[in-house]
């Protein structure tokens, strides 16, 4: 039974609920309209553009700016994910930014003060009271602290994990309807998606969690002198509020404005290459966000990091893949490449490798006449994955975090300097991988734990066999069939039982009218019988005839 102490919890519901309906209403009045020209005064003005209706990628970005927060990131992360949505969207989609309009300071302060469970003078000998910037989960201050360290200071916006939760719940709801309404869309596995997108969001609501990175990151890079990673105050922190060292410099996204400050574009944009490619090869563990918004130049042409809520991490195989691709890639050789691939895709025996390696093979043709250095690394690796697709295999979902990042690494290396080779740079990476694969330590660790896995399989074959001999004896050795779609497989049955039904009833009528004919008295009741179940029969027939033909 509802009862009334309820209503608080099922009121935000609710009022999100009815505001996400209306602003759909309104994108589903945008698309209706959207062919008919003369009716462009009836558009939603969020949707025109230019005196003309916006196109469908333009109206799902814009969808998702009006949805909020959670919406936005979800399209910032389905703009890395080329198996699920179009080239034209991923373009409009990666325009959607994280920023957003600031929340009041003197609420923000208040929240800060909650969070340290003291007041601001006591914890800050120097406190700005007007943020300095404004993103869609957080809002960041500036301070110094009593012993005299300047820090910037994160507050999580107020309600905005309940707000976040709300949506993620509302996105499960419309994955597993489009599943229900279109059984195709398993294939790319949208509630899976989902389900790992709302997992990297709340980690990312909980500060903790990436002072816990910015930690780590610290901790790899301590003795790296151009690779700069703030301090972060743990005491003070706690999931809703980070507090770390002030590393403000000169942002990297402007050749100009370096040059001004008495740095060398081209030495920043080696060193910040080198210090992404050193976590993703080295240490499996890398930035995912690595944009220039998130970089800051410091003396000595150092590279300082910030934003560690969305981290990337490799295991083994994805490792492996690397150092495969890459040394493929150098020597242009299609099997080594395509053997990589396989391994990322979690493939060991793949019956149309053949052809998977001819469709790497044609598309490293375009690039063979061009030196290695030169080869557009990020390019190559988003052919090979479009590849991947088109033979229907499924990569993992963190390996679209890894190309997002090798993109942004690109990206910043040739706004910086045009020159730089990104591939020559990734090369001694992936040798070293190579070499530590196939180092003594290493190959006398595989071939014990080859050697346990035999040793297993010895001690419990005799076993599994005599209990398999025992349960055909008894008759019961069962075979688990798994069944993708339950629903869909339970309608499919029912119709199939529901036919069948009906052409034993059919036939029977059509033989019992038969055989009162010919054997028994002709009657009125006899040829109606005969009548309606040859019709019956016919129809039958001519839906089964269309069935098999479609």
């Amino acid at each position: 039974m509802f009862k009334i102490f309820r209503l608080p919890m099922y009121y935000p519901r609710a009022v999100r609920g009815i505001s996400i309906v209306f602003i759909l209403l309104r994108f589903v009045i945008a698309n209706w309209l959207s062919s008919y020209r003369f009716t462009l005064r009836f558009v939603p003005k969020q949707y025109r553009r230019n005196g003309s209706v916006q196109t469908l990628p333009e109206r799902v970005k814009t969808l998702a700016e009006e949805l909020g927060p959670t919406f936005i990131k979800f399209g910032q992360i389905l703009a890395d994910r080329p198996d699920i949505v179009s080239e034209k969207l991923r373009a409009e989609l990666k325009k959607l930014q994280s920023k957003a309009d600031p929340f009041d300071d003197d609420e923000a302060i208040t929240l800060i003060e909650e969070e340290l469970g003291s007041p601001i003078e006591n914890v800050f000998e120097k406190f700005e009271r007007k943020n300095i910037a404004s993103a869609s989960i957080g809002q960041v201050y500036k301070g110094t602290l009593k012993t005299g360290e300047d820090v910037i200071i994160k507050i999580q916006r107020p309600n905005i994990e309940t707000k976040i939760k709300l949506d993620l719940h509302i996105l499960k709801y419309f994955a597993a309807q489009l599943v229900k309404e279109f059984p195709g869309l398993q294939a790319v596995d949208i509630i899976g998606v989902v389900a790992e997108f709302g997992n990297a969001l709340m980690h990312e609501l909980d500060y903790l969690n990436e002072a816990g990175n910015a930690v780590r990151f610290g901790v790899m890079f301590k003795d790296v002198a151009y690779c700069k990673i703030p301090k972060i105050y743990l005491p003070l922190c706690t999931t809703k509020l980070l507090v770390m060292e002030d590393v403000s410099g000169v942002l990297p996204d402007s050749v100009e404005d370096l040059v001004a400050n008495g740095y060398d574009p081209k030495i920043v944009a080696e060193n910040g290459t080198r210090i992404l490619l050193e976590m993703i090869f080295k240490h499996g563990f890398f930035h995912a966000d690595p944009h220039a918004g998130n970089l800051f130049i410091l003396p000595g042409n150092t590279i300082a990091l910030v934003d560690f809520g969305m981290v990337g991490t490799l295991k083994p195989s994805h490792m492996e893949f690397l150092a495969g691709f890459t040394l493929g890639m150098a020597n242009m050789n299609a099997e080594t490449i395509t053997d990589a691939l396989l391994v990322l895709c979690n493939k060991k025996f793949y019956a149309e490798k053949g052809d998977l390696q001819f469709s790497v093979h044609d598309m490293l043709s375009r690039y063979s006449s061009l030196n290695y250095e030169k080869i557009n690394f990020g390019s190559v690796l988003n052919e090979c994955v479009k590849i991947i697709l088109n033979y229907k295999l499924k990569l993992p979902a963190s390996i679209y975090l890894l190309l997002k990042a090798l993109a942004s690494i690109e990206k910043f290396g040739y706004n910086l300097d045009p020159e730089i080779s990104l591939p020559a740079i990734v090369k001694p990476y992936a040798e070293a991988l190579v070499k530590e694969k196939f180092s003594p330590r290493q190959i006398a660790a595989d071939i014990f734990d080859m050697a346990k896995d035999y040793m297993a399989l010895v001690r419990d074959f005799p076993s599994e066999v005599n209990e398999i001999l025992f349960r055909l004896k008894q008759g019961k050795l069962i075979h688990d069939i798994q069944i993708s779609d339950k629903d869909l497989f339970t309608k499919t049955i029912r119709q199939f039982s529901g036919i069948i039904s009906i052409t034993i009833i059919v036939g029977f009528m059509l033989a019992g009218s038969i055989v009162n004919n010919i054997w028994g008295h002709e009657s009125r009741t006899g040829d109606i019988m005969f009548g309606v179940s040859l019709f019956f029969a016919i129809w039958l027939l001519i839906r089964l005839f269309f069935r098999i033909r479609l």
